[in-house]
């Protein structure tokens, strides 16, 4: 593990996120200055298992030029997927069947033969387990937080996360004076999956007057009330944010497609099913908007970019202290390194006693409970 560092390899697995350029860039041009090499693997691992698929290369050589002028910009150069979980790797077998195979000593001997002493993971919560496992296995890795969902532990912020709710906010806000004109219910699907990070900080800074997050079982009928209320006041309008996984009282997650080999389900249509409900109920006219991949997409924020180009730093700088299986993370106001055991597997869900969600019903929000 602390053999001197030579070469080392970038990955970006799971969803985008803005931020992911300017990790890269960071990563790259610390590396260089230390004299190192630097790789770029295609679309999470798939660079190296499926090398067919790239005919320019399924790794290339990261340099100055390559990362130049990039930081700013969104998504990844080095592509993504969420279907890339090379212990569970989707391969059709020798009787034409499909099934799951473990592909992992691929990866561990490809490193060992192009002598590559050195992972930085750019991932979430499903990547970074991953590198934990590689990690186990005996490669030296560091783990860099990416995630709009703000769901990783051990963290203060992932990046990403900043500029979704920047967003998110800004089409509140244009939301209200439509809503206001009409007199409707516009309910507004983001993302989160299962923690309701980016449904609550949107929702709050954007004016909302209903928020239904995953970590609050919600009750329609409330939130019904709360507009009605709101109605015989005179504010004959409302805004509701709804995180994809909250689910009712006495219902389930609303999901699009079922889990499958190396691939999580995914989550949406839960605006629409509150929309209807709260139609019914108030007989106001009722909207929908789902934001859904517009939250990934675009410039990251002055925020999001100096975390991620922190993190590609500080991963570069754990790498040469001869520190593996660690995650950085935010400790405002600084950087530290946790062990990427204590992240693996975990979700940091939204707080019930936190400061945050207490604003929100300190200002009247509903909360659907």
């Amino acid at each position: 593990m602390n053999s001197p560092i030579r070469r080392i390899a970038i990955c970006t697995g799971g969803g985008d996120a803005p931020g992911l350029n300017a990790v890269i860039r960071a990563v790259t041009i610390a590396a260089i200055r230390r004299g190192w090499e630097c790789l770029g693997i295609r679309d999470g691992f798939n660079g190296i298992l499926f090398p067919e698929r790239y005919p320019q290369g399924g790794v290339i050589r990261l340099t100055r030029d390559t990362v130049r002028g990039i930081a700013h910009l969104g998504g990844t150069i080095l592509g993504t997927t969420n279907k890339g979980d090379p212990f569970h790797c989707p391969t059709q077998l020798p009787d034409g069947s499909m099934g799951v195979v473990d592909r992992s000593p691929e990866l561990i001997e490809y490193f060992s033969k192009h002598a590559i002493d050195a992972l930085v993971s750019i991932g979430g919560d499903g990547s970074l387990t991953i590198a934990n496992t590689l990690h186990q296995m005996g490669l030296r890795v560091v783990g860099v937080p990416k995630t709009i969902d703000n769901d990783l532990d051990k963290t203060m912020t992932t990046f990403g996360f900043d500029t979704a709710v920047s967003f998110a906010t800004d089409c509140l806000d244009r939301l209200h004076s439509t809503a206001q004109s009409h007199q409707r219910v516009m309910v507004v699907e983001v993302m989160g999956r299962y923690a309701g990070w980016i449904a609550l900080h949107s929702g709050i800074a954007g004016n909302a007057h209903g928020i239904l997050i995953p970590e609050i079982p919600f009750d329609l009928d409330q939130l019904a009330k709360h507009i009605q209320t709101r109605d015989a006041y005179g504010q004959t309008y409302s805004i509701v944010v709804v995180g994809e996984g909250a689910k009712p009282c006495d219902g389930h997650t609303q999901v699009l497609e079922q889990n499958e080999a190396g691939h999580a389900e995914r989550l949406g249509g839960l605006g629409e099913l509150v929309a209807r409900g709260l139609q019914a109920r108030t007989g106001k006219d009722t909207r929908v908007v789902v934001l859904g991949h517009l939250l990934r997409g675009g410039s990251p924020t002055a925020f999001d970019r100096l975390a991620a180009l922190r993190f590609g730093a500080a991963a570069v700088r754990a790498l040469e202290d001869g520190q593996s299986g660690v995650m950085v993370a935010l400790a405002f106001p600084n950087v530290i390194y946790v062990p990427l055991s204590e992240v693996a597997g975990r979700m940091k869900a939204v707080p019930l006693d936190g400061d945050t969600l207490q604003t929100a019903r300190d200002l009247g929000i509903c909360l659907g409970d």
